[in-house]
């Protein structure tokens, strides 16, 4: 049994991830603002955790996730204003790695999307643009740290059930994939150490997840 932190624990993904981790015998801490949202936390098996991770200092943070094996970074602005895009997606983001470095938590998953890098193309007029900034940040800095990093680079999200099977290219198509198939992603990786370092990038497809990550 591991103990697995998420922050953004009430995310679609997240709430996935923490079923998925608590099911199968983890003991899951879901990081979260808002008490009202931590019901729906109880119901994977999942620990609600109140704390504003746009508020608290990197030491703060530090004292959240001390004592786990692992943090997940499933948080994000969900489209919001520039300025929180920038306060939660990068800002928050990087003072989580540097928090859980200070906690001694060496494995680090962090939730981007495919496409994620520095030289995005996003034209500054796109409402996307600052989220690919943002994340393009924060996935940079992750890379520079001597924490055990893998970033995962999702196509859209969406609501369908998961298949159990993705496509992982190093160069994907925009595509589309079940947000239950990342959370699944995000769980097989924590078991793989061979993920350890990569950015990976995926669709959905027709192999089995666990397989499909042994090639990246």
């Amino acid at each position: 049994m591991s103990r697995i932190a998420i922050i953004g624990g009430h995310g679609k993904v997240a709430l996935h991830l923490s079923r998925i981790l608590s099911r199968a015998g983890h003991e899951v801490s879901s990081i979260i603002r808002n008490p009202d949202q931590s019901a729906d936390i109880e119901d994977t098996g999942a620990k609600p955790v109140i704390a504003d991770v746009t508020q608290l200092t990197v030491g703060e943070l530090a004292d959240v996730v001390r004592g786990h094996d692992a943090v997940v970074w499933s948080a994000g602005s969900g489209g919001s204003s520039p300025e929180a895009t920038y306060a939660i997606d990068r800002d928050a983001a990087i003072r989580s790695m540097d928090a859980a470095k200070e906690a001694g938590v060496n494995r680090y998953v962090m939730v981007s999307y495919i496409g994620a890098r520095k030289d995005h193309g996003v034209p500054e007029d796109n409402g996307f643009f600052h989220y690919a900034e943002a994340k393009a940040a924060a996935d940079e800095y992750l890379r520079g740290t001597d924490i055990e990093w893998t970033i995962l680079g999702p196509g859209a999200l969406t609501t369908d059930p998961g298949k159990g099977t993705i496509e992982v290219s190093a160069e994907p198509q925009q595509d589309s994939v079940a947000r239950e198939d990342v959370a699944q992603v995000a769980a097989s990786v924590l078991n793989n150490p061979g993920t350890v370092g990569k950015f990976i990038q995926f669709n959905t497809g027709e192999t089995p997840i666990a397989e499909a990550l042994e090639v990246v």
